[in-house]
């Protein structure tokens, strides 16, 4: 089964690529996602002030809360999957104390 990413992902993504004075296509491209789903995305983040639009340049840019976003959400990844890892610990030992007691 595929590894689908959250819309916090997306949105992650998103930003990782225009933090680099990014057009369109490249934002698609290197985030990995379809013209439907940028179509949905790129909006959400422009309301959001995540991103802005550089009319001259024709490129998107990352804002200071854009910046503020990436910070928090790469703290967050990485105590997210230190959590998944001590629950898929936890659920280990709980397996070996199951079999123990059903064992004669």
């Amino acid at each position: 089964m595929g590894n689908y990413r959250s819309r916090l992902d997306i949105i992650a993504d998103i930003l990782s690529v225009a933090s680099e004075r990014s057009k369109k296509t490249r934002i698609m491209y290197q985030a990995n996602l379809s013209y439907k789903l940028l179509s949905k995305y790129l909006p959400e983040v422009l309301k959001a002030y995540l991103v802005r639009f550089e009319r001259e340049e024709r490129c998107y840019v990352l804002t200071r809360k854009g910046k503020d976003f990436l910070e928090r959400y790469r703290e967050y990844s990485k105590q997210s999957k230190n959590i998944k890892t001590h629950l898929n610990e936890t659920d280990a030992r709980r397996k070996e104390l199951e079999e123990l007691c059903s064992r004669r």
